[in-house]
């Protein structure tokens, strides 16, 4: 097994400006899961076809293990990739399919049929080894592919968005699959999604990525508790998280009737370029239902519940003098929030309640450039 290191490893693409992937400085320990995540465009597929060799890298290295194989040949880097579209030979059976590259390198039969069985028992494949991929399930294919890389014993493992050809219901089952399965294996494993869920729930850590830039590296928890910017804190969190723009008067927050009293390190942070404005981010969870008479009440006009049985979400309107504050939700329209709340006594489309942000549960940006201000 061995470690990944990107160092400030950037792709330029011909006839383009901007670097595909920009600078980038990674880590990834041995025998970790590290997931890239990020919108479409971001650099994430490219950042993985560097480490595999099937892009070139314009400026800095790639280091696995000790050594830098930057220039080295993709065959000779001892990775193994799972692709998207399962790239399965389809005149073959799932054996010869799951075994080819080792017979392409010269093993002897014996021991890839060895390989090939000890690969199938982990994934439950050892039925379906005389069929065709055509005789498959989507999942079935998918565990194929991964057993092929499986069987080639390499160092690290590549995987590009595998789950993305797969009904809802199959992905989730198989996420936890391919998760448990990289666990007991112990391979260093780096995984490319623009589904931040995925992320969520397969990653040791998580790195986001935008524009080709490395915008946060953590573990979910920290990602999700701690964005390091308004990016980050918009795009991780199903829903997403609800983000606006205050005025800030005497380090206090105005959102309508309600004060958030600030932190005196994050209005220290704020700077003559935040213009007497703060972005503060609020979570669905962190909204409690409150009497209409409650002084931090926010007046809500409910448009939308979506329930998710053991959940509930209402996306409304804010009502009220907001006193021209710009609340822009990433996962919502303007001036709508996204509240979490008991399904059990979810509210109709068209009432209006009344919510608070919980203290202490707000997240704070400079808005000028998207900062944490908050240590919290």
């Amino acid at each position: 097994m061995a470690t990944v290191t990107y160092d400030h490893a950037s792709r330029i693409y011909p006839g383009t400006e901007r670097p595909a992937v920009d600078q980038l400085n990674l880590h990834v320990e041995d025998g970790e899961f590290l997931v890239l995540v990020g919108p479409s465009g971001c650099g994430k597929s490219t950042s993985l076809r560097m480490l595999a060799g099937l892009e070139d890298v314009n400026a800095g290295r790639i280091l696995i293990g000790d050594r830098d194989v930057t220039d080295v040949q993709p065959k000779d880097r001892d990775i193994a990739m799972v692709f998207q579209n399962y790239a399965l030979y389809p005149h073959m059976s799932v054996a010869d399919n799951m075994g080819f590259a080792l017979k392409i390198a010269g093993k002897p039969k014996a021991e890839i049929r060895s390989r090939v069985e000890e690969a199938a028992k982990i994934l439950d494949l050892t039925e379906y080894l005389d069929r065709k991929p055509k005789a498959l399930s989507g999942g079935q294919r998918q565990r194929v592919a991964m057993g092929r890389a499986i069987v080639r014993q390499p160092q690290v493992f590549l995987m590009d968005e595998p789950l993305s050809n797969l009904d809802a219901k199959l992905r989730v089952q198989t996420r936890t699959q391919i998760a448990s399965l990289q666990r007991r294996l112990g391979v260093t494993t780096v995984y490319v999604t623009h589904d931040q869920t995925e992320a969520l729930t397969m990653g040791d850590r998580i790195a986001v990525l935008k524009d080709g830039l490395l915008q946060q590296v953590g573990t979910p928890r920290e990602m999700y508790d701690s964005p390091k910017n308004v990016f980050v804190a918009g795009f991780i969190g199903s829903p997403a998280m609800n983000l606006g723009t205050f005025t800030v008067t005497n380090g206090v927050a105005e959102i309508g009737k309600a004060r958030i009293p600030l932190s005196r390190e994050a209005a220290a942070g704020l700077t003559a370029e935040d213009k007497g404005k703060v972005t503060l981010g609020f979570r669905p969870e962190a909204l409690d239902i409150v009497s209409e008479t409650d002084p931090a009440a926010l007046e809500v006009q409910v448009n939308i519940v979506e329930e998710l049985g053991s959940d509930a979400f209402v996306y409304g309107t804010l009502k009220g003098d907001l006193g021209g504050a710009d609340l822009s939700s990433a996962g919502a329209g303007d001036h709508e929030v996204i509240v979490r709340i008991n399904p059990r006594t979810a509210p109709a489309k068209g009432e209006r309640i009344y919510v608070s942000i919980r203290q202490g549960q707000e997240h704070v940006f400079s808005p000028s450039t998207g900062l944490r201000l908050s240590s919290q």
